[in-house]
């Protein structure tokens, strides 16, 4: 049975390091909300109901407690998503007085904001959307969960993002974070997305995970589910992901190392079923969370940049 974080730490004198390695982290990350909160003008932000926003939840309840959060919660929703995401989401809403905006996907395809793609995956669908309500409702400042160890365009983000009038971001634009300081300063128009984030790792959520002792979504850990394999990945069958002529589908032990549309993300096979051997199994993985199970991250070499330059978080 794995053995808690206080017992790794009081077994195992590198368990110390660790637990100040984490505090550090935590510590720049509340500064960096702070930071954000005090300069800009309507911050909010986004989210969807993921291990990383629900972590970056927990730290907006550290940073400003005991006042209720100051900002809304965020979340473009495709119409693709799993109940049980959805579920926690509304729960943690409601436990914490939060307000949130929700940008629908659905709405903007009935509205002719957006087409539908041939694939069926919506991700690629969800920038205009977000733009549209961060405009409605005056957002000039975004908080995302993003780290840059999930994929190489993430690692060309600054903790402070500087967005242009379009919503859209160039890597060679970005300003300076020397000695960790941070200039969240628009012009009317401009915006930033803010990554307090940048800096953890997948093992780092975890380890938070574990030690806040905080509520994930039961996807996120081993349990039975009929899946398909295709293009090399393992898709739970859903609504939303129906059986293609040809696929035999069949039961498997699996989880889920993150969570995005039901219609493009994929499982690993997993008996993980606490955060502690959640992090054992990681420990021996050699691919991100992306890399192993996005398929609209498989659309291209650039998927993620040419969205991200468009304006997705």
């Amino acid at each position: 049975m794995p053995r808690s974080s206080a017992d790794r730490t009081a077994a195992d004198p590198r368990a110390a390091s660790d637990t100040e390695h984490l505090a550090a982290l935590e510590a720049e990350a509340i500064f960096i909300l702070r930071e954000v909160v005090a300069e800009a003008e309507r911050p909010g932000l986004l989210f969807s109901g993921g291990k990383d926003s629900i972590v970056m939840l927990r730290l907006a309840q550290k940073a400003f407690a005991p006042a209720r959060i100051p900002f809304p919660l965020v979340h473009v929703d495709t119409g693709h998503n799993f109940d049980e995401v959805l579920d926690l989401r509304d729960k943690l809403v409601a436990e914490l007085d939060a307000q949130l905006i929700v940008g629908s996907v659905q709405e903007g395809i009935d509205s002719g904001l957006v087409v539908e793609p041939r694939s069926g995956m919506r991700n690629a669908i969800q920038t205009p959307v977000l733009l549209q309500t961060a405009e409605r409702h005056r957002l000039n400042a975004l908080f995302g969960g993003a780290r840059r160890d999930e994929e190489k365009a993430r690692a060309k983000e600054r903790v402070v993002s500087f967005r242009d009038e379009f919503g859209q971001w160039d890597p060679k634009r970005q300003r300076p974070e020397l000695w960790s300081l941070y200039n969240p300063s628009v012009r009317p128009g401009e915006s930033i997305r803010v990554f307090p984030l940048s800096n953890w790792t997948e093992i780092d959520i975890w380890n938070y995970i574990a030690r806040e002792e905080i509520e994930l979504p039961a996807l996120y850990y081993a349990h039975d589910r009929t899946v398909v394999s295709r293009d090399g990945m393992l898709y739970g069958v859903h609504k939303h992901l129906p059986v293609r002529p040809g696929e035999e589908p069949f039961t498997a032990r699996v989880r889920y190392r993150t969570i995005g549309d039901a219609s493009c993300t994929a499982a690993v096979v997993s008996d993980a079923t606490t955060p502690e051997a959640v992090i054992e199994e990681l420990l021996s993985t050699r691919l991100t969370e992306r890399g192993a199970t996005r398929g609209d991250d498989k659309v291209s070499e650039s998927a993620m940049e040419d969205r991200k330059r468009e304006g997705y978080f």
